[in-house]
């Protein structure tokens, strides 16, 4: 009887527990079983959903009840995995979700459920497919427009049309160390990629192609949301406004892009980073919430706070200069929050003039709406901002308000700056021009007054028209002098500035000159104390050479140093710097410096013209000395070198004199050197001239000295005798003037115009008795005429032009002389005024041959010599004798 009990109570367990033992089958499983994939966003579609209910079999389980998972792609398995019922969740719906690496159009995606108790399995298994995506007529990429996370890694898939084979898949701009391509059917391809780079706005592109066709995807690699540093506040009270900062950029399109919702509310311009909503501010802290999403991620920003405390006032409005004179302004302006009434408010008034001259005022009071600004500049342009806070809890300050432009009115000019310089036996009296903001208004000239400072009552005055600033003055230099500059415009004039011309001793007061050197663009000028100065120090400074550029500076007495810099400094130009102390009459020179802002190369060629002097077997190079326009830098001396023809160097002489003007090779052997001088600075060797020396021996020397010589007296001989060739007929009638020509009253005259002319002779008062023959005169042609020789017997007479010729005789005398040429041949005939001439005897007759004499009584010695031996000869001419009267050389 009791083995059919137990057998009983183990057949009613088995039926309560909802199976049975026959063959170990399992009855208790699933129901209803659905398969989704989540189309919320069409980003996610590779998440499958699987629901599904227990069977009401199940209803008696008392233990843990295990459903079993399995995914297989392509037939394949992919995935398994199990869920645990209990008791208590039998006859709920289970849900089960899976996301594939793998989209879901690649391929078939089967999912099979089975159930499990202990260790028995249900018999029936449930199973549901999710197709691939069949390719018809080209290949098909799949995902579709996903974005990806970089560093991530992605699986594409290619989809082929039936009968075609695969020939590219790739990922554009990624490098194929980074694919991994395999095929998981016939006509799918799978590719691995890891995504290390994010891509352009536009995405990246998945290409796969066949030997016929071609297709492919966009894939966007992106970043998730990396917002931060959210802050929370008010700006009128009746509104929040929160800030926050944008991390990093996405790299994500425009439809993925970062969605912001504060305190669960959409942010509608949270792409600017801000988001603001209207709701009453109430005191007391509170927390803020923003979120960020995007397709790869969420981030989420708290902040607490009272925004009672952070108000962010906007800033003023309607800001006006509303009554403005030469040094004061009156500034108004408006809020457009009425709230801002009852604040406590500080605001900020800021003031630019120039470029660079700001100044700010603060101003504090309750719903403050105006302010004074004073100190201005007058006649002067001002451009004006406001801004203002709570002054209890300041949080932040609001923004400049709208510039505001006034101009002030005009005064007087301002004091003027006034020094001195002694120039020329003269003093110039120097001041600098005002500024624009010291004119106060058109400068229209300076007035200025001296006098003697022990006798004030000689004042003189005189005025200078803008813009000249100096004035030279012939002072007394044995007295001391008062001089006062003062500026006018149309306002009026400035108050007088004074400066004490001291007393000039000469040869006292000397002060040594040093040198000093300059440093990034200016001078460091420092300087002992002094007990005289009461006032302080002047500082001046000018260019050496010259004629402007006199400029000072003022320093208090407790300073000893100063950084002197001007735009007006220039390189390698030497400057000479005066420190003087100010007393309480006239300044006293303390101090002189001499130096360059900076020290520059000297150029080449700076020591010409360089000559060269041999003296025995040296060189002797001189040059002239440099003025100090060309010095660019302190000369410290000068260096010669001194190359033979094989560019050896010989010798290597220098000084450090800088006054040199020579310096001498020694002992160089004969040849031709190439001799090179430098200045040497403190910069280094500068301003190389070059010239080319040869050395001669001794004996050359004197040959070259006696041809030189020589040549030069014969260009001065061959000079004095061209001038005097030119000048033959001057010099020849200053020292041998010609015997002038008779001139016959009787009216004898020559016939011929070089030697021989006719003679006429007055016979009127004469008896024929007297008349005798005349012979003929004749002139050789065997010599020219400037060569006649009177053979005749010297006879002197007394007159030529005076006295008529009364009669004449004609010994047997003949007169010979050379025959001039044949173009010159001459007759001589005589001709009777009144009456008849007897005829002339014919040559080679036995008539006497007479000679023409005076009635004086001159009887000329017969010559012996008779004509028998030249019967044809004719009478010679002597052209000394009868000549006609010349005129002198001009």
């Amino acid at each position: 009887m009791i083995p059919w009990l137990l057998l009983v109570s183990l057949f009613c367990n088995s039926a309560q527990d909802g199976h049975s033992e026959e063959d170990g089958v399992f009855h208790c499983g699933s129901r209803n079983m659905t398969v989704k994939t989540l189309t919320q966003n069409t980003t996610l579609k590779q998440t499958i959903l699987l629901t599904w209910e227990d069977e009401p079999s199940c209803v008696s389980v008392r233990d843990v009840l295990m459903y079993e998972l399995e995914l297989l792609i392509a037939n394949k398995r992919e995935h398994w995995e199990e869920v645990a019922v209990t008791p208590d969740q039998i006859g709920l719906t289970h849900s089960w979700n899976w996301t594939s690496h793998l989209a879901l159009e690649c391929t078939d995606h089967t999912l099979r459920l089975s159930s499990r108790y202990k260790n028995q399995t249900s018999g029936r298994k449930r199973e549901h497919t999710i197709p691939g995506h069949e390719a018809l007529g080209m290949p098909q990429v799949f995902p579709r427009d996903k974005p990806f996370e970089v560093g991530s890694r992605a699986t594409f898939c290619c989809v082929l049309p039936t009968g075609e084979v695969l020939d590219k898949f790739y990922l554009s701009g990624s490098s194929n160390s980074h694919w991994n391509e395999s095929q998981i059917s016939t006509h799918t391809h799978v590719l691995t990629v890891d995504l290390s780079q994010p891509s352009s706005a536009s995405g990246t592109d998945v290409k796969c192609a066949t030997k016929k066709s071609h297709n492919g995807a966009c894939a966007y690699i992106g970043y998730p949301p990396a917002d931060q540093d959210l802050s929370c506040e008010t700006r009128d009270l009746q509104s929040i406004e929160c800030l926050w900062t944008v991390g990093r950029n996405t790299h994500l399109p425009q439809s993925m892009q970062t969605t912001y919702r504060l305190l669960g509310s959409e942010c509608a311009e949270g792409f600017k980073a801000r988001c603001s909503h209207k709701m009453q501010v109430d005191a007391g802290e509170r927390l803020w919430t923003l979120t960020a999403q995007n397709p790869l991620g969420t981030v989420t920003l708290t902040h607490m706070a009272d925004l009672t405390k952070r108000v962010h006032m906007f800033a003023p409005k309607g800001v006006k200069a509303s009554k403005v004179d030469s040094r004061n302004v009156h500034v108004e302006w408006e809020w457009a929050v009425q709230t801002y009434n009852d604040l406590n408010i500080t605001c900020q008034v800021n003031v630019r003039h120039g470029e660079t001259h700001n100044s700010t005022s603060q101003h504090v009071g309750v719903g403050l709406t105006s302010a004074v600004l004073t100190d201005l500049i007058p006649n002067w342009t001002y451009a004006m901002m406001i801004r203002c806070t709570t002054t209890q809890h300041h949080w932040k300050w609001s923004e400049w308000s709208s510039s505001v432009t006034f101009h002030t009115l005009g005064d007087v000019p301002h004091a003027l700056d006034v020094w001195m310089q002694e120039k020329d036996n003269k003093t110039v009296i120097t001041w600098k021009v005002p500024l624009a903001n010291q004119s106060h208004g058109d400068i229209i000239g300076y007035d200025i007054t001296w006098a003697p400072t022990k006798t004030p009552e000689r004042r003189e005055s005189t005025s200078v028209r803008h813009p000249k600033n100096t004035l030279a003055l012939s002072l007394d230099s044995m007295d001391e002098y008062t001089v006062s500059v003062t500026a006018r415009n149309s306002h009026g004039s400035s108050s007088p500035s004074a400066v004490t011309v001291p007393i000039l001793i000469p040869g006292g007061g000397v002060v040594k000159y040093s040198r000093i050197l300059g440093s990034n663009g200016g001078f460091n000028l420092s300087w002992s104390t002094s007990p005289s100065a009461s006032c302080g120090y002047i500082v001046d400074w000018y260019p050496v050479m010259g004629t402007s550029g006199l400029d000072w500076l003022r320093v208090p007495p407790s300073e000893t140093n100063v950084k002197i810099f001007s735009k007006n400094l220039e390189e390698g130009k030497r400057y000479l710097l005066s420190v003087h102390a100010c007393t309480h009459r006239a300044p006293v020179l303390l101090e002189r410096r001499e130096g360059y802002v900076k020290e520059k190369l000297i150029q080449d060629d700076l020591l010409k013209p360089l000559t060269w002097t041999q003296r025995n077997s040296d060189v002797v190079v001189t040059w002239k000395r440099v003025s100090l326009q060309e010095q660019p830098a302190f000369i410290q001396g000068y260096v010669l070198y001194c190359w033979d023809n094989n560019n050896r160097r010989v010798r290597n002489i220098s000084t450090d004199n800088p006054q040199a003007t020579s310096l001498t090779a020694t002992n160089l052997p004969i040849g031709s050197y190439s001799v090179t001088v430098k200045a040497k600075t403190a910069i280094g060797q500068c301003g190389a001239t070059h010239i080319n020396a040869t050395l001669n021996s001794l004996t050359d020397n004197l040959i070259w000295a006696i041809c030189i010589t020589l040549v030069t007296l014969f260009g001065l001989l061959s000079l004095f005798v061209i001038l005097c060739y030119r000048h033959w007929e001057c010099i020849k009638q200053a020292f041998y003037p010609p015997i002038p020509k008779p001139v016959l009253k009787d009216k004898l005259m020559l016939s011929s115009e070089r030697c021989c002319h006719p003679v006429f002779v007055d016979m009127s008062h004469h008896s024929e008795a007297e008349l005798m023959a005349i012979p003929k005169l004749h002139c050789k042609s065997e010599a020219p005429e400037t060569d006649c020789v009177d053979r005749r017997p010297a006879a002197a007479t007394n007159r030529y032009y005076e006295e008529p010729v009364e009669a004449f005789t004609i010994p047997n005398t003949a007169i010979t002389c050379p025959s001039p040429p044949p173009s010159s041949l001459a007759s001589l005939s005589l001709t009777q005024t009144s009456g008849v001439l007897p005829p002339i005897p014919q040559p080679g007759s036995q008539e006497t041959d007479y000679l023409v004499t005076r009635s004086n009584g001159y009887q000329p010695q017969r010559n012996t010599e008779q004509l028998e031996d030249a019967p044809e000869s004719l009478l010679p001419c002597v052209m000394t004798y009868i000549m006609l009267p010349q005129s002198r050389c001009e």
